[in-house]
């Protein structure tokens, strides 16, 4: 495929490149005045990291930090492992950081490039669809800390985020639909046509060598392409992608990050369709369509029942939360969202009731 440049605007003037096949891509972002690159990566894209470094072999130096996978990476002691090694080969302001990796790694490597010297270019390069539609995009960075998630971070812009679609089809089965549920987001929050193709069929939606799943990659990077040129720093409508967040970080906290981020946000954006009803935001139908959408990507609807004290004590801590009041993004109709100020607590706990097994 051509590739696409999705632009990301009032948040450092940066492009999102998705396509295919775009080494030449990844070797043209890194800054022209960059002598050392520090490349952060999981230990199942290392024979990929060496390749990169490689194609920059004589113009610029490439360090390799392999970290833990998943969310195991986005811990302080991680994060210092790498300010080591830049200490170490003595970086400057204008070397760069590289992440390669799914979302937890371009967290890691976006927050250790945005605290290095108070700021050296980074470099986004995501493996995971979750990693493209969300996590890469928008210049959020982050590390997790005993007390929740992504407690710790900036709002720090890449200079480029390049999303090559080859590194997909080899991605494990339940990564790929796990990531599906932030594409499946972006469609109840603006984009429905996202959720037509999803329900029309979703075998072909969810082949990554398919046309349909492209165009499904590329619409949920503009969604958020969109809302974060519009709000960088999430004082306005940015705050509607947390859409199941509330609830999902909780879970996702609650099981020592065990569970996939996508199924948490499952669960999440299932409770928050039931608030909304119960509020009477949202119809029957709108509910029941969270249900059939999510579920025909293999992702969890229901959690637990009795662990309803330890998740609000979790999304009470949550960044989200404002002078103690739970925040939650609903649904005023299909691609229509609002806010929910200090919902009552019976409301919550009937809420939880209806995905609880």
């Amino acid at each position: 495929m051509t590739p696409v440049r999705i632009p990301v605007r009032n948040a450092g003037e940066y492009d999102v490149v998705l396509g295919r096949g775009l080494g030449d891509v990844v070797a043209e972002a890194v800054p022209a005045g960059a002598k050392k690159a520090l490349l952060i990566h999981q230990p199942v894209q290392a024979r990929r990291a060496d390749a990169i470094r490689e194609r920059l072999a004589g113009r610029v130096e490439v360090l390799l930090a392999e970290v833990p996978d998943a969310e195991d990476a986005k811990r302080i002691e991680v994060a210092a492992f790498c300010w080591g090694i830049l200490g170490q080969a003595d970086f400057t302001r204008t070397d760069a950081v590289i992440g390669l990796g799914g979302g937890a790694v371009t967290d890691l490597a976006g927050f250790v490039a945005a605290t290095w010297l108070r700021g050296v270019p980074f470099v986004s390069l995501p493996t995971s669809v979750l990693g493209m539609v969300d996590a890469a995009v928008g210049g959020k960075t982050g590390i997790n800390t005993t007390e929740g998630k992504n407690l710790v971070g900036t709002f720090t812009a890449p200079v480029a985020v390049i999303a090559d679609l080859d590194v997909l089809d080899t991605l494990p089965r339940n990564d790929l639909l796990s990531g599906f549920a932030e594409v499946a987001k972006c469609g109840f929050i603006v984009d429905t046509t996202i959720l037509d193709r999803l329900t029309a069929d979703v075998d072909t939606a969810t082949d990554p060598t398919s046309p349909v799943f492209a165009e499904l990659v590329e619409r949920a990077i503009r969604v958020k392409a969109e809302v974060v040129s519009e709000d960088f720093r999430e004082s306005g409508r940015r705050e509607i992608l947390n859409y199941g967040h509330t609830l999902g970080h909780a879970i996702e906290y609650a099981e020592r990050y065990r569970w996939r981020h996508g199924g948490a946000i499952s669960v999440g954006m299932v409770f928050a369709a039931e608030l909304a009803r119960l509020v009477g935001r949202l119809d029957d139908d709108g509910v029941q369509l969270h249900r059939d959408v999510l579920g025909s990507l293999s992702l969890p609807l229901t959690y637990p029942g009795g662990r309803w004290e330890a998740l609000t004590a979790a999304m009470r801590r949550d960044k989200k939360s404002r002078a103690g009041l739970l925040r939650f993004v609903l649904l005023d109709g299909i691609g229509r969202t609002s806010i929910l100020n200090g919902p009552e607590d019976h409301l919550l706990f009937t809420a939880y009731g209806e995905i609880a097994d």
